[in-house]
């Protein structure tokens, strides 16, 4: 039996080509702010169909063209990052962020070239959302990692949530894939049988235990999360950090006195921290005695690193420093080639060090709190690991960055995910947005609004006990994906794969 959406005249080809494009554009409309996370499947669906028609390279330029889709969509906010304030012109802006978006589209390539060249279409739905979900942690890790935009990451609303504590995000991406191909199978090929394994995929999350960690302390804590929501163009200058220090110290001052723990953003004050102790020495001496204030800031060593970390005053034990850096905004790979070429690898604050992969929780009103700042919130492994010793999660985030762009939106729908899936609440202080309260289910309890000096005050509740992904991590989803692709592999060796692609 022919496939029903392709032959082997050339126009199929471009046909192919062309969904690939669209599907990467269903996958950004899956994630917030659009929130369209049913599309995914569909997205799948018309990546896997017809692949087995093409030849490696055609699979992979299929591959390439749906990461175009995805990225240039889905992160077009590196084109405001560069060119509103990476202080470059317009052709060396669109330049740019085009290289960015055509490199990062060739994880895709490779994986679907990979799949048509070793792959066999018998059982190519199980092979071919094992082989996606590998190459999904491969784009996590690989050259410091991109985990954005995976594929299970808008599923924190879909009726497929219940799996995050379970498995994480490459669960989720494993189960949309899945459920994509097996869409394919029976709306495209009439494989009446996908029904019950499809079927399965979208209600077991039902019989799942819908909380599984509990409240610590019977009484909740009181948190104020600050917005100063100042320009990132002139932050750094001597004027912004007047007006940065101005601006949280008033803030701070008009915080209710019953509030245990006030937090201000990543690099609130634009200064090293010996500079801002004056500054946080005159606002601790307005705090209530019990009150604790954290902030991102600073920090320089005695060999003259500097380090983006939070400190503490007050009711406040221990610091944090960023483990993970953002490449070209935080540290300049290939610095003695680049450095000084164009103004965008001079950026303020691109010779950070990172700081050490295990660090103790700090400690804050009587709280352990894992600390991901910023960028490090993507990152599915990394944040279980803080909420193993942790009884609530905070993220500081300079989100100007983004500028007015979808950017900010994606970024806290990911925080979101890391609360569900450690069953802990995320507390989320940004620039100018998108500040917010996240509850252990992944759900926002109170928002700041975007782009305005906001205070947001509200409770969380320290957390006790695992889920079963804080406990064991992305292993087990790792390991079931790799499990997938064996059949595909072990038939090929046995019966290589014909040009019929009937025989699935």
């Amino acid at each position: 039996m022919k496939d029903p959406l392709v032959s082997r005249h050339p126009l199929a080809l471009y046909g192919q080509l062309v969904a690939a494009l669209i599907a990467g554009v269903f996958t950004t409309l899956t994630a917030s702010p659009f929130y369209l996370w049913w599309l995914a499947p569909v997205a799948i669906a018309l990546v896997y169909t017809g692949l087995y028609r093409l030849t490696p390279f055609q699979a992979a330029l299929k591959g390439w063209l749906y990461g175009v889709g995805l990225f240039a969509s889905g992160t077009s906010w590196v084109y405001v990052s560069i060119h509103d304030y990476g202080y470059t012109g317009v052709p060396l802006a669109v330049f740019l962020t085009a290289l960015f978006v055509a490199v990062l589209a060739l994880f895709f390539a490779a994986t679907l070239w990979l799949y048509r060249r070793f792959f066999t279409p018998r059982l190519a739905f199980l092979s071919f959302a094992g082989i996606w979900v590998l190459g999904e942690v491969l784009r996590t890790y690989l050259f410091t990692g991109f985990p954005w935009l995976l594929l299970g990451s808008s599923h924190v609303d879909s009726p497929l949530a219940g799996f995050a504590p379970v498995g994480g995000v490459y669960l989720l991406s494993l189960l949309v894939a899945l459920s994509g191909t097996l869409l394919a199978e029976l709306a495209l090929y009439r494989r009446v049988w996908a029904v019950a394994p499809l079927a399965a995929i979208w209600l077991v999350p039902l019989a799942l235990p819908g909380q599984w960690t509990h409240r610590a302390d019977a009484e909740p804590t009181r948190v104020a999360l600050l917005q100063g929501n100042l320009s990132q163009l002139t932050k750094w200058t001597a004027e912004g950090q007047r007006e940065a220090a101005n601006t949280y110290a008033r803030l701070t001052r008009q915080v209710e006195d019953d509030v245990d723990l006030i937090l201000w953003p990543e690099t609130a004050l634009p200064m090293a921290e010996g500079d801002a102790r004056a500054v946080l020495s005159r606002v601790q001496a307005n705090l209530a005695p019990d009150t604790a204030l954290m902030t991102g800031i600073v920090q320089r060593n005695e060999a003259g690193q500097y380090f983006n970390s939070v400190v503490g005053v007050g009711d406040v034990k221990g610091s944090y420093q960023k483990e993970h850096l953002v490449p070209f905004g935080e540290y300049l790979p290939l610095e003695s080639v680049l450095r000084g070429t164009i103004d965008f690898f001079d950026l303020p604050m691109s010779t950070f060090a990172s700081g050490a992969s295990e660090q103790a929780p700090m400690r804050a009103a009587g709280t352990a709190l894992g600390n991901a700042i910023c960028y490090e919130i993507i990152y599915p492994q990394l944040v279980a690991e803080r909420a193993r010793h942790s009884d609530a999660l905070i993220t500081v985030s300079n989100d100007t960055w983004f500028g007015g762009s979808i950017g900010p939106h994606q970024h806290l729908q990911m925080a979101r995910l890391r609360a569900r899936e450690n069953g802990r609440y995320v507390l989320r202080a940004t620039s100018n947005g998108i500040t917010a309260i996240i509850n252990p289910q992944g759900k926002v309890e109170a928002r700041a609004p975007q782009f305005e000096t906001a205070s947001l005050t509200g409770e969380f509740y320290a957390m006790e006990g695992l889920t079963p992904f804080t406990r064991l991590g992305s292993w087990p989803a790792w390991l079931l994906a790799g499990a997938l692709v064996i059949p595909g592999l072990v038939r090929r060796r046995r019966a290589p794969a014909g040009p019929d692609s009937s025989r699935r």
